[in-house]
C-alpha cells in the first residue's frame, strides 16, 4: 500500500518537474532589442549604402552613388567625400558646403535608396555557425535563434559578443541562459553590422585566454588583442 501510495505521489509532481525544463512560451521570450520611437538614433550610412543626391540648381549633377568601401562616395566636381559613418542630414551639410564653391546656390536632398548587408557571425556551441544577415535589429538571443538554436553542450551564461562598431575591438559577456531569457535578457543590446557572437562550451574564466586558444582561428576576421573579464587591455 505504501509502494502505490508513493507511485500516485510520483505521478502528480513528475509533470511539474518535467515543466521547469519546457522552453519558454512565446509572450515568455525577449522582445526585440530596440524599440522605434521619435527617440531612436537617426541611421548611419556604411559601405555598400546607396544614396540618392538630387542637386536642384545643376540637375546635371544629380545621380544615385554607392558608398565604396573606403567609406566615400565619387562625386563629380567635389571628388571624393566621406560618407559613412554620417546620418543623411550630416552628408547633405557636407555636400552643401563642397559644391558651395563650384555652384552659387547649391540647393540638394540627401535620400538613402538601398542599404548594404548587415551580417553578424554566430560561432561555437549552436547548431549552425555562419555568417547571417540581419533582417533587422536584433540582440545575441535571438542570432543565436537565427544559427538553429544552443547545442546541448552549449555554456548559455558566457556567451562572448565582440564588436568593432565604435572602431576600437571590444568584447562583452552575456547570460543567455533560461532563467535570463525568462527575466527579459535585461542586459541584451542590438547587435551591430559584423559583431561575432560566440557561445562557448564550457564556462569562461578568462577571456583573453579564450580568445587566444578557441575564438581567435575560428572568425572571419582576425583580432590582435584581447581582453580580459575585467576589461584591461593587452596587446
Amino acid at each position: 500500500m505504501r509502494v502505490a501510495f508513493v507511485c500516485i505521489a510520483l505521478l502528480f509532481t513528475a509533470p511539474a518537474a518535467i515543466a521547469q525544463d519546457t522552453p519558454p512560451l512565446a509572450s515568455e521570450l525577449p522582445q526585440p532589442a530596440m524599440v522605434y520611437s521619435e527617440q531612436s538614433p537617426a541611421y548611419r550610412l556604411f559601405p555598400g549604402d546607396e544614396v540618392e543626391i538630387t542637386i536642384y540648381s545643376a540637375p546635371e549633377l544629380s545621380r544615385n552613388a554607392t558608398i565604396g568601401p573606403d567609406g566615400r562616395l565619387a562625386l563629380p566636381l567635389i571628388g571624393a567625400v566621406r560618407a559613412a559613418d554620417l546620418t543623411a542630414e550630416e552628408l547633405h551639410d557636407i555636400l552643401v558646403s563642397a559644391y558651395a564653391a563650384h555652384l552659387r546656390m547649391p540647393e540638394l536632398t540627401v535620400t538613402p535608396r538601398s542599404y548594404g548587408s548587415r551580417q553578424v557571425f554566430v560561432g561555437g556551441e549552436v547548431a549552425r555557425p555562419g555568417i547571417y544577415d540581419m533582417p533587422a535589429n536584433m540582440d545575441a538571443f535571438q542570432a543565436v535563434a537565427l544559427a538553429g538554436g544552443f547545442l546541448p553542450s552549449a555554456h548559455r551564461r558566457d556567451v562572448l559578443i565582440l564588436s568593432r562598431a565604435s572602431g576600437a575591438t571590444t568584447v562583452s559577456e552575456i547570460d543567455l541562459s533560461m532563467r535570463a531569457v525568462r527575466s527579459g535578457l535585461p542586459g541584451a543590446q542590438a547587435l551591430q553590422r559584423y559583431d561575432v557572437v560566440y557561445v562557448p562550451r564550457s564556462r569562461i574564466s578568462q577571456v583573453n585566454l579564450f580568445m587566444q586558444q578557441y575564438v581567435r582561428d575560428a572568425l572571419p576576421v582576425q583580432f590582435s588583442f584581447y581582453y580580459d573579464l575585467r576589461g584591461n587591455r593587452t596587446n
